[in-house]
């Protein structure tokens, strides 16, 4: 039996993780792509007059068993893949683009399509009914409905090729980023890393068989955690150019050939699909509507934001000097002096602040204990679940009322099967439809301590649970009666916008005494630290925002080519330089937060689409001040933002969402003050 092809018995449709082998994706993709095509048949070719009931609601009926094996395997691959998964994925990535486009392009179903569309007003449709009328016939639209027959059989072979690239670029990302680590040859050269970074850096070059050195792996990210602490300038200088390097130094990863191809084609297909540029044609789709709407929010924050950085580097130029040292600051030193300097002006040091962030309670007693007192929602750990990796925890939740909600699945310390970065991720999206309830994970990247050691978690990694757990609520609280509109299924520039309000609570009060206790002692985080803390949300924005930005400008540059514009694969770094120079952004002290060759968002989904944290702290920031005004952390509150907002997925428009939680449409001046981008 595959384990894969019928409904999970387990609770909440968990799928069988202990029973699922790899061998059992590719036959049930197979099944679930034939049952899918001759479920959309019978719809397409139904001699009845097309109506809601017999072409709409019976396509959201349509492939539930591809879907389920698809949501399985996708989050499989990003949280804990090996070889013959990723094999799995290369030979399916083309199957899949050819199967969505041959539905997709289908002109009978979407002749059926477009009169239930033409006919909508008439239907006496209820909200959510029109709504799905209205976004299938725009993503049948959008994906080539209208074209001839002889542009549908180009768009189908961009597709299978564009898939293919997709595919390879993450997998060239993965597998340099593990194979990707700095070897240490002496301890003496580790100074400044604390007792336990050390371990387990000896840890990880055993497991490399490199008895008696040290390693340091790679993260995802252009800066990486160990130059905040090494003293061995040499060292830190090695770390830097190796993470810049990746993707463009030649050899079986490199990415500059696909991020040239993947461009051209994307550029190509927008022109074919009747839109200018391929950011022109993802941001049609979204809150923003036109490029030309991003480049003025981007063009208004970045003079701010580098002002503030070069006002950041002269003060780390002063420590230097204040050192007796006589070098310029250079890209690799920022991390190591940032914190220096802040230990000087704040008397405050990461490494004082981690004992207090043990990375179990400041789940169960910080995230959890936020959203029971704003939701009444309370958490029971399931360790009789499955799960596809034994660092995973699995939670029930529960609503206020006590009836049984969801599941939320924690995973969180980084391993060579996982991809970079943090994110959430859904294994059951919530629907009334078929009467399923949400199974979420949200996953990140810690590093995992020596057997019997907690885990500390940096100030960042703290704002990450919180973040990510944002996420995790949209999904948790969707009441939604399609798929189509469940949880997260909104806008890139909009789905951000829950998961940054609930970094609010990180720092609360009343939240934060509850969680920021001692691992060791159990007391809690004295009042002149968390003062600090506190005091230091302004410190080194001028670097983030700048950094984030910087990734933002090559992302919607290099989207916005026309097909002939796109740079050849020995070209794209000097596009990369050339974009952030003609943008103001060019800072030789601080890096894009990604290059472009190892720039997973935007070639996994947010390509031209990662502008949206920033338009989505927009909204943020704003809906911060309402709950301030409002009494903060109360069951009144939350009610009131899970019925407006959390509740909703995509079921109803993001600015009419806003509007009803708020009062209003978002103003932008809470953002400049947070970022410190005010003239003052």
């Amino acid at each position: 039996m595959n384990p894969l092809i019928p409904e999970s018995t387990l609770p909440f449709g968990l799928p069988p993780f202990d029973q699922i082998r790899d061998e059992h994706f590719l036959p049930a993709f197979e099944q679930g792509m034939e049952e899918h095509r001759a479920e959309v048949r019978v719809v397409a070719s139904d001699p009845e007059p097309a109506t809601f009931e017999n072409t709409l609601a019976a396509l959201e009926r349509s492939g539930r068993m591809l879907k389920r094996v698809r949501l399985v395997f996708s989050n499989l691959v990003g949280a804990h893949t090996n070889d013959e998964l990723e094999a799995i994925r290369t030979e399916l990535a083309p199957k899949l683009a050819a199967h969505s486009d041959e539905i997709m392009l289908d002109g009978e179903l979407f002749g059926r399509l477009e009169e239930v569309y033409e006919a909508r007003h008439g239907l006496e449709l209820s909200g959510e009914d029109l709504r799905l009328v209205e976004r299938y016939y725009k993503s049948f639209v959008r994906a080539g409905a209208r074209l001839s027959e002889e542009d549908k059989a180009r768009l189908k072979k961009m597709n299978a090729e564009l898939a293919q690239l997709q595919t390879r670029y993450s997998q060239n990302v993965l597998k340099e980023v593990n194979a990707s680590f700095v070897v240490v040859d002496t301890v003496e050269e580790l100074a400044g890393l604390s007792d336990a970074a050390i371990r387990s850096a000896a840890e990880a070059a055993g497991e490399r068989e490199l008895e008696g050195k040290y390693v340091i792996p790679l993260m995802n990210t252009t800066g990486q955690p160990a130059l905040a602490s090494l003293e061995n300038r040499a060292l830190r200088e090695r770390i830097m150019e190796a993470s810049r390097a990746r993707g463009s130094r030649g050899g079986e990863y490199d990415n500059r050939d696909i991020v040239s191809r993947v461009a051209k084609l994307r550029a190509e297909r927008a022109r074919l699909l009747g839109y200018e540029n391929h950011a022109a044609y993802v941001l049609d789709d979204q809150m923003a509507l036109t490029p030309e709407a991003v480049n003025q929010r981007l063009a208004k924050l970045t003079p701010p934001a580098v002002r503030n950085a070069m006002r950041e580097a002269e003060g780390l130029r002063q420590m230097i000097e204040a050192d007796g040292q006589d070098f310029e600051l250079r890209v690799w030193d920022w991390p190591f002096y940032r914190e220096k300097l802040r230990r000087a002006e704040y008397a405050f040091d990461e490494a004082a602040i981690r004992p207090y962030f043990e990375m179990w309670r400041v789940l169960e007693e910080g995230v959890f204990f936020a959203a029971s007192r704003l939701f009444g929602i309370t958490f029971e750990q399931r360790a009789d679940l499955p799960t596809y990796h034994p660092d995973v925890r699995v939670y029930e939740v529960r609503d206020a009322d006590g009836e049984a909600l969801a599941l939320f699945l924690a995973d969180f310390w980084a391993r060579p099967s996982k991809r970079g970065g943090a994110w959430m991720n859904s294994y059951v999206r919530q629907s009334k439809l078929f009467g399923d309830r949400p199974v979420i994970g949200n996953h990140m990247n810690a590093t995992k301590p020596p057997a019997g050691e907690p885990t500390l978690l940096t100030l960042s990694e703290v704002r990450t649970m919180f973040h990510e757990f944002g996420h995790a609520l949209h999904g948790l609280f969707s009441d939604v009666t399609y798929p189509f509109f469940s949880g997260t299924r909104v806008p890139r520039d909009f789905v951000e916008f829950p998961s940054q309000v609930f970094e609010m609570w990180m720092v609360w009060p009343e939240v934060l005494e509850r969680y920021a206790t001692h691992h060791e002692t159990g007391e809690a985080m004295p009042q002149a630290l968390i003062d600090k803390v506190l005091a230091l949300r302004l410190f080194d924005q001028g670097y983030r925002t700048t950094e984030y930005l910087a990734a933002c400008l090559v992302d919607q540059a290099l989207h916005q080519l026309a097909p002939d514009e796109v740079p050849e694969p020995d070209e794209v770094m000097a596009f990369e330089a050339d974009t952030l120079e003609a943008a103001g952004a060019a800072l030789a002290e601080v890096p894009p937060r990604y290059r472009v060759t190892y720039f997973s968002h935007i070639f996994g989904g947010y390509d031209a689409g990662y502008y949206a944290y920033i338009w989505a702290e927009v909204l943020d920031a704003d809906a911060v001040e309402w709950f301030k005004e409002n009494g903060g952390l109360t069951r009144e509150n939350g009610e009131h933002y899970r019925r407006t907002v959390l509740s909703r997925g995509g079921s109803v428009d993001e600015p009419t969402q806003y509007r009803e939680f708020r009062g209003r449409d978002a103003r932008v001046e809470p953002l400049l003050e947070r970022r410190g981008l005010t003239a003052a």
